[in-house]
């Protein structure tokens, strides 16, 4: 058996594709990154399956759609009882490791907006008979990323391996507010780091003005960012005298808000030359107009998770502190990446790059992520580098998505796939001819009156997105209106385009209906 591959699976958090120099952008600084594009395969057109953290990390880790693996926003957990690509790679004899952020399972704690409400004048049923899906993942076993409760190191408090993984040195949350087995680190290094965290306790700096942004106090050596990579790079010196090959995925809980990246990386970029999106303070969509509303009204807190409007000194500033944070990001893993090389281990380890989801970062005038699937939320980077020759082109053009990942690093592995994966192998397969992004939210968004459904396709030439209980949609021509300023959605002239892109939307996601389980026999 001819010797397999290692893996180095590296992950960020929130990041768009453009948001690097591989991909056309001229001002941050991704030397790192870049040098991996320019040695192994850059991915042009690549999607999420939700542009939301737990449902796109559970697609990546299963292969499958949000709508058949359960996990359709945050706030759910992926099952137990769904299988992984990990688990197969470590059945097939790899060591499993995972270092940084998982959010498999929640990590805030709080109690969830969606619950089962009792309707008077009828028998409620109890509690276990209150769901479709009687394991409805509560209970301790889900509860094991929430951040409150992280008092030892998560691998102490798993039974057998978590999803696959062996090795497990995780964080949760973000930026300045990172916790779990890193804020333990943290505090392990300085006993007052809890002194050092939050708005309270920044840097004195009045040039940034922007919402969830402040000069955080922590030292950029124990900033999640190096915690990261100085854990990765200890993961690979214990593997390089192993002969047993690896799966580590490294996850970086950055560049996701709240925007406070350490030390130099604060005001490395002047947001003066900071360019604006193109879309910037365009569209008229209903929640777009709600949103600027709300802000001239001073209704929007702009301090949670929901999107808001900026206006352009905001932009440019978070902007700049986001390729601060990028930038962090990249001189981390060139660290890791010279230690593979130290170790002897680059000429054997696939090294894959990618993101969960975008950010619109000023596009249309907005920040954050939620329910508007403009490219800048849906388009993540996806780079994969191998030491071996492929049938790859330096940059792919053909339409891919996350699902896509599971499958890909297994056939390169030489492990067959489980029956129900829905992903292609990205290194043999044609491209489907449209992708399909699903988001569901939990709550309500400025702008709607309820929690959302959206589905939406993408073509080689067009993204159109549908909503529940919605009278009105989106279609853009991307190739004409790659920023998405021009919605066609109600234009008689395009009647047969959204006619068509219909079809192709119903077909890919008849394809996407589930294939498991395997029958037990024949009727």
């Amino acid at each position: 058996m001819k010797q397999r591959p290692n893996f180095l699976f590296i992950i960020t958090d929130q990041h768009r594709a453009d948001h690097l120099g591989c991909y056309g952008n001229e001002i941050v600084r991704t030397r790192n990154i870049d040098a991996l594009a320019d040695k192994g395969t850059r991915f042009e057109r690549f999607y999420v399956a939700n542009p939301i953290c737990m449902p796109n990390r559970a697609s990546i880790m299963t292969g499958r759609m949000s709508s058949l693996h359960g996990a359709r926003h945050n706030g759910i957990s992926l099952s137990r009882d769904h299988t992984t690509f990990v688990e197969l790679l470590r059945e097939a004899g790899y060591a499993t490791g995972l270092i940084g952020k998982s959010h498999l399972q929640s990590f805030t704690g709080l109690e969830a907006t969606n619950k089962f409400q009792a309707e008077e004048g009828k028998y409620c049923p109890p509690e276990q008979l209150r769901d479709a899906i009687k394991n409805n993942r509560h209970g301790p076993e889900y509860d094991l990323e929430i951040a409150p409760k992280w008092k030892r190191p998560l691998a102490e408090r798993v039974e057998g391996h978590f999803y696959g993984f062996d090795h497990l040195e995780v964080a949760a949350d973000h930026a300045d507010k990172a916790s779990g087995d890193y804020l333990l680190w943290a505090r392990s290094k300085n006993k007052n780091f809890d002194s050092l965290v939050g708005p309270e306790n920044a840097l004195p700096d009045n040039r940034i003005c922007a919402p969830q942004a402040w000069r955080t106090a922590v030292p950029e050596e124990l900033y999640s960012t190096s915690w990261v990579a100085e854990r990765a790079g200890a993961y690979l010196a214990d593997r390089a005298n192993v002969d047993q090959p690896f799966f580590l995925q490294m996850s970086f809980p950055d560049p996701h808000h709240p925007f406070t990246p350490p030390g130099k990386y604060w005001d490395m970029y002047d947001p003066a030359v900071i360019k604006l999106p193109a879309s910037f303070g365009q569209g008229n969509l209903p929640p777009i107009k709600a949103m600027k509303e709300a802000l001239k009204r001073g209704e929007d807190k702009r301090d949670n998770q929901n999107p808001f409007v900026v206006t352009e000194s905001e932009a440019r500033e978070l902007i700049a502190l986001t390729y601060g944070s990028i930038t962090m990001i990249d001189d981390a893993i060139g660290r890791v990446l010279a230690r593979l090389k130290a170790l002897g281990l680059d000429d054997n380890t696939i090294v894959i790059f990618t993101s969960d989801h975008g950010d619109y970062m000023g596009d249309h005038g907005l920040m954050l992520k939620l329910l508007l699937h403009f490219q800048g939320l849906i388009r993540i980077p996806f780079i994969w580098k191998d030491p071996m020759p492929n049938n790859l082109p330096p940059v792919e053009h053909g339409l891919a998505s996350s699902i896509d990942i599971s499958s890909t690093i297994l056939a390169r592995a030489g492990i067959q796939a489980y029956n129900g994966i829905q992903g292609r192998d990205l290194l043999s397969t044609k491209e489907p001819e449209a992708i399909i992004v699903e988001e569901d939210s939990q709550r309500k968004m400025i702008g709607f009156d309820r929690p959302q459904r959206v589905r939406t396709v993408v073509t080689e030439k067009y993204r159109m997105s549908l909503r529940q209980g919605e009278a009105w949609g989106e279609l853009y021509d991307l190739q004409n209106d790659p920023d998405e300023m021009q919605n066609l959605f109600d234009d008689p002239s395009v009647g047969q385009v959204k006619a068509d892109l219909t079809m192709t939307m119903l077909r890919r996601m008849i394809e996407l209906q589930d294939r498991s389980p395997l029958p037990a026999y024949r009727a």
